[in-house]
């Protein structure tokens, strides 16, 4: 992007070379040439709006599941965590809940307005529409199981309404229009008087035991291939705690790499490849990272 570029009149707050090492789970990546952090809905639709249409966008929630590389991002990216973060209950075991929302507090709201069926979202550390984007899970939950419906916008900035049929859901895959993001989604989960704090917290004691939670990562990084897992083939291949340069392939959680404190986005790439072809070469399985790679080596 020309440095010249006038950006459009906004609401919230524009940023230039914003390090995206401040805004993601492991603490890596390069500068954003523009960071916007909107105030609304219609604030973002009016920054597409006015957008040159040759500057690239990346959407941003909490940063997690998301690798900047070390050249960071050309264009613009739109931080959606704190704005779009309404969850409303629409009765009959049905909500409305926005983009921004951290999966963690949708498991929460969904306990107290007891509803079943969602405590598997306290498991995924981002915001649903990243999960929306991935079809997200853990213990055995998905989040396309439980959507009627998305609100998603347009590079132009318009809103539109679409329901799961236009999409191609997989396991931790989705397949839909292009150039579109999501703003929210209508849930559905089973109506449970019985729902509890309790199940939530023994889930999250359960990924505390086994997860380096406290340590800079993005949550797994490889998705499970079919029959089996990633953590197994990874550590069966012996790499549990090989390291380069500071990322390192957690020894509590194999298919974990931490930052050990010194990373760079390139030591984190070369690990992922490192591991695909050590686990390809011994056991004869591709694996597929679960993570987002995004913008320029340094």
């Amino acid at each position: 992007m020309n440095a010249a570029l006038e950006l459009p009149a906004v609401d919230g707050e524009l940023q230039r070379d914003e390090p995206m090492s401040r805004h993601t789970s492991w603490r890596v990546g390069g500068p954003a040439e523009i960071y916007f952090r909107p105030a609304s809905v219609d604030d973002i639709s009016r920054f597409l709006a006015a957008l040159p249409g040759d500057v690239p966008i990346c959407w941003v929630g909490l940063g997690s599941n998301l690798l900047v590389r070390d050249g960071g991002i050309r264009g613009a990216v739109i931080a959606t965590h704190r704005v779009l973060n309404d969850i409303t209950s629409t009765g009959d075991g049905r909500l409305r809940a926005e983009a921004g929302v951290p999966c963690a507090r949708l498991a929460r709201h969904c306990v107290r307005a007891g509803l079943g069926g969602a405590e598997f979202f306290a498991g995924i550390p981002g915001t649903l529409g990243g999960a929306l984007a991935m079809n997200a899970g853990a213990w055995g939950g998905e989040t396309w199981d439980h959507v009627q419906a998305v609100e998603v916008m347009d590079r132009g900035g318009r809103v539109h309404r679409r329901e799961p049929a236009e999409y191609e859901i997989g396991y931790r895959t989705v397949r839909g229009p292009g150039d579109e993001w999501y703003l929210a989604a209508d849930l559905a989960f089973e109506t449970d008087p019985s729902a509890s704090m309790d199940r939530i917290a023994e889930l999250l004691t359960r990924r505390r035991d086994t997860q380096p939670i406290g340590k800079p990562s993005c949550g797994s990084v490889f998705r499970n291939p079919e029959g089996d897992h990633a953590a197994r083939l990874i550590e069966a291949a012996g790499l549990k705690g090989h390291q380069i340069g500071g990322a390192r392939v957690s020894e509590k959680h194999a298919n974990f790499i931490v930052n050990a404190g010194d990373a760079r986005a390139a030591d984190i790439e070369a690990l992922i490849e490192h591991v695909r072809a050590t686990v390809s070469s011994v056991h004869g399985v591709e694996l597929h990272p679960e993570v987002r790679i995004v913008g320029a080596a340094a």
